[in-house]
Protein backbone atom coordinates (compact mmCIF):
# COMPACT_ATOMS: atom_id res chain seq x y z
CA UNK A 1 0.00 0.00 0.00
CA UNK A 2 1.78 3.20 -0.85
CA UNK A 3 0.48 6.35 0.72
CA UNK A 4 1.53 10.02 -0.60
CA UNK A 5 3.10 12.71 1.88
CA UNK A 6 0.00 14.87 1.32
CA UNK A 7 -2.21 12.03 2.37
CA UNK A 8 -0.01 11.20 5.63
CA UNK A 9 -0.49 14.99 6.39
CA UNK A 10 -4.11 14.81 5.86
CA UNK A 11 -4.61 11.92 8.08
CA UNK A 12 -2.11 13.54 10.88
CA UNK A 13 -4.30 16.78 11.10
CA UNK A 14 -8.01 14.92 11.20
CA UNK A 15 -6.18 12.59 14.21
CA UNK A 16 -4.93 15.92 15.65
CA UNK A 17 -8.68 17.09 15.64
CA UNK A 18 -9.76 14.15 16.96
CA UNK A 19 -7.33 13.99 20.37
CA UNK A 20 -8.01 17.97 20.72
CA UNK A 21 -11.82 16.56 21.10
CA UNK A 22 -11.51 13.66 23.13
CA UNK A 23 -8.96 15.78 25.52
CA UNK A 24 -11.66 18.55 25.47
CA UNK A 25 -14.94 15.62 26.23
CA UNK A 26 -12.66 14.59 29.20
CA UNK A 27 -11.15 17.05 30.85
CA UNK A 28 -14.36 19.52 30.51
CA UNK A 29 -17.17 17.61 29.78
CA UNK A 30 -16.91 14.50 31.78
CA UNK A 31 -14.71 16.54 34.31
CA UNK A 32 -13.23 13.31 35.61
CA UNK A 33 -15.93 11.18 35.68
CA UNK A 34 -15.90 7.63 33.83
CA UNK A 35 -18.73 6.46 31.36
CA UNK A 36 -21.54 4.92 32.99
CA UNK A 37 -22.88 2.04 30.44
CA UNK A 38 -21.88 -1.17 31.45
CA UNK A 39 -22.65 -2.52 27.51
CA UNK A 40 -20.79 -1.67 24.33
CA UNK A 41 -24.22 -0.23 22.47
CA UNK A 42 -24.61 1.46 25.96
CA UNK A 43 -21.04 3.64 25.70
CA UNK A 44 -21.70 3.95 22.06
CA UNK A 45 -24.61 5.52 22.80
CA UNK A 46 -23.16 7.73 25.41
CA UNK A 47 -20.02 8.50 22.98
CA UNK A 48 -21.84 9.70 20.51
CA UNK A 49 -23.95 12.30 23.09
CA UNK A 50 -20.96 13.62 24.52
CA UNK A 51 -19.69 14.07 20.92
CA UNK A 52 -22.80 15.15 19.52
CA UNK A 53 -22.36 17.74 22.81
CA UNK A 54 -19.17 19.06 22.16
CA UNK A 55 -19.68 19.94 18.52
CA UNK A 56 -23.20 21.71 19.47
CA UNK A 57 -20.60 23.75 21.85
CA UNK A 58 -18.19 24.25 19.05
CA UNK A 59 -20.67 25.69 16.91
CA UNK A 60 -22.18 28.30 19.69
CA UNK A 61 -18.02 29.48 20.22
CA UNK A 62 -18.60 29.72 16.17
CA UNK A 63 -21.65 31.40 16.32
CA UNK A 64 -20.37 34.09 18.68
CA UNK A 65 -17.22 34.97 16.70
CA UNK A 66 -19.14 35.36 13.98
CA UNK A 67 -21.43 37.56 15.66
CA UNK A 68 -18.77 39.64 16.74
CA UNK A 69 -16.50 41.04 14.36
CA UNK A 70 -12.61 41.22 15.69
CA UNK A 71 -13.19 38.40 18.45
CA UNK A 72 -10.36 35.57 18.11
CA UNK A 73 -11.87 32.27 18.88
CA UNK A 74 -9.01 31.71 21.08
CA UNK A 75 -11.15 34.06 23.65
CA UNK A 76 -14.08 31.98 23.88
CA UNK A 77 -13.71 29.53 26.83
CA UNK A 78 -15.10 26.70 26.25
CA UNK A 79 -15.55 25.80 29.75
CA UNK A 80 -17.83 29.09 30.33
CA UNK A 81 -19.51 28.21 27.25
CA UNK A 82 -20.18 24.43 28.50
CA UNK A 83 -21.55 25.67 32.19
CA UNK A 84 -23.56 28.25 30.10
CA UNK A 85 -25.58 25.76 28.16
CA UNK A 86 -25.71 23.31 31.31
CA UNK A 87 -27.15 26.18 33.02
CA UNK A 88 -29.94 26.86 30.10
CA UNK A 89 -30.71 22.88 30.08
CA UNK A 90 -31.38 23.14 34.07
CA UNK A 91 -33.56 26.16 33.30
CA UNK A 92 -35.22 25.24 30.02
CA UNK A 93 -36.85 28.05 29.47
CA UNK A 94 -37.55 27.11 25.92
CA UNK A 95 -38.37 30.01 22.78
CA UNK A 96 -40.73 32.85 24.09
CA UNK A 97 -43.55 33.03 21.35
CA UNK A 98 -43.75 35.38 18.84
CA UNK A 99 -40.31 36.79 19.00
CA UNK A 100 -37.08 36.66 17.29
CA UNK A 101 -34.38 34.70 18.25
CA UNK A 102 -30.63 36.47 18.33
CA UNK A 103 -27.69 34.26 16.56
CA UNK A 104 -25.70 34.74 20.08
CA UNK A 105 -28.49 33.91 22.78
CA UNK A 106 -28.37 33.10 26.15
CA UNK A 107 -25.34 30.94 25.86
CA UNK A 108 -23.44 33.57 24.02
CA UNK A 109 -24.10 36.75 26.39
CA UNK A 110 -22.92 34.55 29.56
CA UNK A 111 -19.90 33.96 27.07
CA UNK A 112 -19.00 37.36 25.98
CA UNK A 113 -19.61 38.69 29.97
CA UNK A 114 -16.49 35.75 30.40
CA UNK A 115 -13.88 35.59 27.60
CA UNK A 116 -10.85 34.31 28.29
CA UNK A 117 -7.99 37.21 28.42
CA UNK A 118 -6.11 39.32 24.97
CA UNK A 119 -3.05 36.92 25.21
CA UNK A 120 0.12 38.34 23.07
CA UNK A 121 2.55 35.87 21.63
CA UNK A 122 5.60 35.41 23.36
CA UNK A 123 8.63 36.43 21.78
CA UNK A 124 10.77 33.51 22.27
CA UNK A 125 14.63 33.85 23.24
CA UNK A 126 17.14 34.38 20.21
CA UNK A 127 18.54 30.81 20.17
CA UNK A 128 22.49 30.91 20.70
CA UNK A 129 24.99 28.25 20.67
CA UNK A 130 26.29 27.14 24.26
CA UNK A 131 30.41 27.50 24.17
CA UNK A 132 30.93 25.31 26.80
CA UNK A 133 29.39 21.78 27.43
CA UNK A 134 29.52 20.02 30.92
CA UNK A 135 30.94 17.11 28.94
CA UNK A 136 34.25 17.06 29.19
CA UNK A 137 36.42 16.38 25.89
CA UNK A 138 38.54 12.80 25.93
CA UNK A 139 41.39 13.32 24.20
CA UNK A 140 42.13 9.96 21.70
CA UNK A 141 38.50 8.65 22.76
CA UNK A 142 36.48 10.12 19.06
CA UNK A 143 38.18 8.77 15.99
CA UNK A 144 39.23 12.23 14.43
CA UNK A 145 39.12 10.99 10.49
CA UNK A 146 36.14 10.21 8.24
CA UNK A 147 34.74 6.63 8.93
CA UNK A 148 33.68 4.01 6.52
CA UNK A 149 30.76 2.25 7.02
CA UNK A 150 28.80 -0.42 4.88
CA UNK A 151 25.30 -1.08 5.14
CA UNK A 152 23.77 -3.96 4.38
CA UNK A 153 19.88 -4.46 3.26
CA UNK A 154 17.10 -6.23 1.17
CA UNK A 155 14.62 -5.03 -0.26
CA UNK A 156 10.91 -6.39 1.13
CA UNK A 157 8.84 -6.80 -1.87
CA UNK A 158 5.36 -7.45 -1.37
CA UNK A 159 4.51 -11.13 -0.54
CA UNK A 160 8.23 -11.54 0.31
CA UNK A 161 7.31 -10.92 4.25
CA UNK A 162 5.15 -14.30 4.68
CA UNK A 163 8.12 -16.06 2.83
CA UNK A 164 10.43 -18.06 4.61
CA UNK A 165 14.02 -17.80 4.32
CA UNK A 166 14.18 -20.08 1.71
CA UNK A 167 12.06 -18.02 -0.28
Amino acid sequence: MTVSANDLLRLYHRRQQAETCYFSLKSTILDGRVLRSRSVPGLEQEIFALLTVYQALVRMAGDVTTATPGLPVQRVSFTVLFQAAADQIIVAPGPARGSTTSLIGAIGRAVLANLLPEQHRQRLKARYRKTSSKYQFQRDQHPRTVQAYTLNFKMVKDGDIDAGPDG
